[in-house]
């Protein structure tokens, strides 16, 4: 195949052309480099069916030759980039995928959509069914983003239905591994910068906010199971494995052997999801996916990346 990845430079963007092109195909990558980082590409400057090009999807996606498949992965995903960046932000969910979806239609290719878990917004069902319709504040400071991903799901679904576009959806939970940005403000980050530091742990409230997270190799794995498969509505994709935000600090510090401790603050920024777990019943029964790196394996690749750029 011939692909299109949007977001290419991205923590999750650069991990799938690894994936496709350790595949066989030629990937196209596309990014502006607002949030992504050159870096992550560096390693395929050089490869014979990698082709990068910096362009904004919000303004406008130009791709000459055939295509099979688009993949939308382009778009701020932490919190302070929402704070720094909302419109852009709200543009690359809206006008980006309106031109990512408008390249596939003209290319007879099919699209997936990045969605994200933040569209069942901070949930009152718990775990999180793709059949639930979430709880947005979509004037909230988060927003931006929820709302441009809802935004993006339903453009998707309207192109398959007016257009029959060949499109899939994956809700991704929360994700780590190596090429994560050190500043992005995501609690594996944050707290891996902090340890290796020697610093205590900022944890933001009490830290009975629970999380799920997932390494980066099980969701590229998911993402390439549900690109080749024939399920049009949208998959969660994360892990099951729940723990809270305080019983991830104290792992992290068990990890890095960092004594400084833990410190707590105030909630950094209303409306922080209390609670974050899929159901994932979908993906294992459609893609025969599951999770299958252990977060203390994961966290160790993850620790050994950021030691090289703390």
């Amino acid at each position: 195949m011939r692909v299109l990845i949007t977001g290419a430079a991205g923590f999750i963007g650069s991990h799938l052309c690894d994936r496709f092109l350790a595949d066989g195909h030629t990937v196209v990558g596309i990014d502006n480099l607002v949030t992504g980082n050159p870096r992550n590409l560096a390693h395929l400057v050089e490869h014979s069916r990698f082709t990068f090009m910096r362009q904004d999807v919000s303004t406008h996606i130009t791709i000459d030759g055939d295509l099979d498949a688009v993949l939308h992965f382009a778009s701020p995903a932490s919190p302070i980039d929402y704070l720094k960046i909302p419109i852009q932000t709200l543009k690359v969910g809206s006008l980006g995928t309106h031109n990512a979806l408008g390249v596939a239609l003209a290319k007879n290719a099919r699209f997936l959509l990045a969605s994200t878990s933040e569209i069942y917004g901070d949930p009152l069902e718990h775990p999180q069914k793709e059949s639930y319709f979430g709880n947005v504040d979509s004037i909230g400071v988060r927003g931006c983003y929820d709302e441009a991903k809802r935004f993006a799901e339903a453009m998707t679904m309207a192109y398959h239905r007016a257009h029959a576009v060949q499109t899939r959806i994956v809700r991704i939970f929360n994700t780590y591994g190596p090429r994560m940005r050190l500043d992005d403000g995501r609690v594996v980050p944050n707290f891996i910068g902090q340890a290796l530091r020697g610093e205590p742990l900022t944890v933001y409230g009490d830290g009975a906010q629970t999380r799920s997270f997932q390494y980066v190799d099980d969701l590229v794995e998911g993402v390439t199971r549900l690109l080749h498969s024939d399920y049009v509505e949208p998959v969660n994709i994360g892990t099951q494995f729940e723990l809270s935000v305080l019983e991830f600090a104290h792992l992290i510090n068990e990890l890095t052997q960092n004594s400084a401790g833990i410190v707590f603050q105030d909630a950094r920024i209303k409306g922080d999801p209390q609670t974050r777990r899929p159901d994932t019943s979908r993906a294992k029964a459609i893609l025969d996916w599951e999770p299958r790196v252990l977060l203390r394996d994961g966290l160790t690749r993850t620790i050994a990346y950021f030691r090289e750029v703390v």
